[in-house]
């Protein structure tokens, strides 16, 4: 018998289907042959301190820093998960086989690989490898599984993070905690969330020291263009209105008229972060909704695996894009053009040199339904007109380049004009993006006549006055940029491509990142803007150690991880040198002077801003911060965008969506379902499987929501 294990029910689901295990059991699917059980995620997690010894069960400053001899993972305490990894114990005992069917990604690899360590797995393990859960990728993946041994770097890798967040995490936290904390809360330190805090203090501080300046410049108009005069801002009226009267006694010359034509690249196709930047900046999305988004679509087979850092596709996937796109029903308009001719192989979009072990987001040949959320439609069509356009040509511009003089002053102005709209086309419905500068956005589009060089005439010269603007707060969409760059302002998409191997954080965890900021109150939300709240920045003020809060230092470490996956670089190397470190900070810490944090005071506005990021429980229902997790039942329930969830769900992974099979929950009926285990009888289900449109949701043994 042959047992695959993948990472949650859902996709259990999927791929026995498609090997024949139709037979349900007891926490598994058999048939065929085959087994196919499951995990909710992490059933396994690292050990922790009081589990190496009673003495670190309270936190004294004098027990840091904790290193323990050889780290050791345990089960997440918790009926369900031991429930369900008793069933995986056993199959992994009576089978000949095992394949992981984890997600094709680093953190699927751990979580698959500590499940099989704990289970005690000496049987032969081979690896399904897919970046699409359609029926085609996974009949494909099972005829080309791939030995365990090919991934063993990519589970050190995880391994090697895991264990270095918990050696920086709990002896950093404790450390400052107890140092800075004066025993009135927890000072949260993290290897990502303090260097992505420092980042927004320093922000936050350029912004606070800023001294807003008057400036004058002159300008004038010459057969109804506007043009500028080259020459440095004015600092005083006085030296404007001089220049302005010089202007008026001498006619306007133009010196030269150039067109050039050129063309704008198309966009790139979307990883992950580029997709929850567009979708911030659009819609407001955080990065956590967009990522629970695009995650949904995945599972629904609509699009590839997400959680990608390329936006390159693979050059075997190339014969598959024609029917790919003939599926897309819903965009035939745009489509039609592309299939006239071949299908352009352009290096901009495939290249195995860019692409490890996933492509960029693209559509896959499933179509979706009408099953979708707004939200989901919404990021769909972004995937989705995104790869329609990376097929298009390039939008072909002309640029016109004046410059005149008036006297001694050197002026010039530059129109810019379409001339073919080429990728630009797939975009031509969509409203216009609001620019930051309207004054110099105006001025590109006006419309340029043919001037002589040589030419003079009258002219209407002007005084402009402006105001110097502070650097702009970070908003989640530049935040995170910044952290894919490790800080540093990137434009040129090429030079970003090259940054990423320093950026801050995975992909996949930099949602989780900056969620973590906003529970622990160190940032705030005020409208799209990220603020520092006094605690962040009293906090990153007391931290001397500049290797806790450099994006540029993390950057490296996030390198080194990296290196490790490829094989060029030891874990055990990069542990040591972590302990080293740990070490230090503690050394240095403990022999430091003492001062205590004060923590935010500002409750009124703290609730009034949570009002804005939460919709507010009705008065009469108990709170879901004051609801025990029904799951670990040692922490409390928070409430976000999308779901209800753990606030150790890190750890945990207990959450319920608002949408449950197509049908939106009221705070009543969620709290039936995590207080009661089931909810009264609901109509409405529009999505569920077995097309139930009606019945009673209740909590399953693995924490799962069904409808029966």
């Amino acid at each position: 018998m042959k047992l695959c294990i993948a990472e949650k029910p859902s996709v259990a689901r999927d791929i026995a289907k498609v090997l024949g295990a139709t037979m349900p059991k007891q926490g598994y699917m058999e048939g065929n042959g085959y087994c196919v059980t499951w995990t909710f995620g992490h059933l396994c997690t690292l050990k922790e301190p009081h589990d190496y010894g009673p003495q670190y069960k309270s936190w004294n400053l004098f027990l840091l820093p904790i290193i323990p001899k050889n780290f050791g993972i345990k089960l997440i305490p918790n009926k369900g998960v031991e429930n369900q990894f008793k069933v995986i114990e056993r199959l992994v005992e009576e089978c000949d086989e095992v394949i992981n069917c984890g997600d094709a990604g680093q953190e699927g690899e751990l979580i698959q690989r500590w499940v099989l360590q704990k289970a005690k797995c000496s049987k032969p393990v081979q690896r399904l490898w897919i970046s699409s859960l359609t029926e085609e990728a996974i009949k494909e993946g099972f005829e080309n599984l791939k030995p365990a041994e090919d991934y063993k770097n990519l589970y050190l890798a995880g391994n090697a993070r895991a264990i270095g967040d918990w050696l920086l995490g709990i002896n950093a936290t404790r450390l400052f905690t107890k140092k800075f904390g004066g025993n009135k809360a927890v000072l949260s330190i993290g290897r990502v969330q303090t260097p992505t805090l420092a980042m927004l203090v320093q922000r936050q501080k350029e912004i606070d020291a800023f001294n807003t300046e008057e400036y004058w410049e002159l300008k004038t108009k010459y057969r109804d263009v506007i043009f500028n005069a080259a020459i440095d801002r004015l600092k005083t009226l006085d030296r404007a209105e001089k220049g302005l009267e010089y202007l008026k006694l001498n006619p306007f010359e133009i010196v030269s008229f150039e067109i050039k034509e050129g063309k704008e690249k198309n966009l790139r196709l979307f990883d992950l972060t580029g997709l929850q930047v567009e979708a911030n900046k659009k819609y407001g999305y955080s990065a956590e909704s967009t990522l629970n988004y695009i995650q949904s679509l995945y599972e629904k087979k609509h699009v590839t695996y997400p959680r990608v850092d390329t936006t390159y596709l693979s050059e075997s996937l190339y014969p598959k894009i024609e029917g790919i796109l003939r599926k897309m029903h819903f965009y035939q308009d745009l489509i039609a053009p592309l299939l006239e001719a071949p299908i352009p192989k352009s290096k901009a979009v495939f290249d195995d040199a860019k692409v490890t072990d996933h492509h960029a987001i693209i559509p896959t040949e499933v179509p979706p339904s009408q099953n979708l959320s707004r939200e989901e439609k919404l990021i769909y069509d972004l995937v989705a007109k995104r790869f329609i356009s990376v097929f298009y040509p390039e939008c072909k511009i002309s640029n016109t380049l004046v410059e005149g003089k008036v006297g001694t002053i050197p002026f010039k102005t530059s129109g810019r004009q379409v001339l073919e709209p080429g990728w630009r086309a797939v975009y031509a419905k969509e409203p216009k993006e609001e620019s930051t500068d309207k004054e110099k956005e105006k001025e590109e589009e006006q419309t340029i006549p043919e001037f002589t060089v040589g030419e003079t005439g009258p002219h209407d010269p002007m005084i402009h006055q402006g105001k110097t603007t502070p650097p702009k707060p970070y908003t989640e969409a530049t935040l995170l940029r910044a952290m894919e760059t490790a800080g540093k302002q990137v434009e040129d998409e090429e030079l970003r491509e090259l940054l990423k191997n320093n950026g801050i954080g995975r992909p996949s965890t930099r949602a989780n990142i900056i969620e973590t900021l906003f529970k622990r109150k160190y940032i705030e939300k005020k409208r799209k803007n990220l603020i520092a709240t006094q605690t962040g920045i009293q906090l990153i003020d007391t931290i001397e150690d500049e290797l806790l809060k450099s994006p540029e230092l993390t950057g490296e470490w996030e390198q080194k991880l990296r290196k490790i996956e490829k094989g060029e670089y030891e874990a055990n190397q990069f542990k040591e040198e972590l302990i080293q470190m740990v070490s230090e900070l503690t050394r240095k810490v403990v022999d430091g002077k003492g001062k205590v944090i004060m923590l935010q005071e500002e409750e009124k506005e703290e609730v009034k801003e949570k009002k804005k990021r939460e919709p507010s429980v009705k008065k009469e229902l108990q709170s879901w911060e004051e609801t025990k997790c029904p799951k670990c039942k040692e922490h409390n329930l928070i409430k976000g965008k999308t779901a209800v969830g753990c606030s150790d769900f890190k750890n945990c992974g207990f959450k319920i969506t608002f949408d449950i099979f197509g049908k939106k929950l009221s705070d009543k009926q969620l709290l039936d379902l995590v207080l009661k285990g089931k909810t009264s009888k609901l109509k409405g289900f529009t999505t569920h499987s077995e097309a139930l449109t009606e019945g009673v949701l209740n909590l399953a043994e693995g924490f799962q929501v069904e409808l029966s």
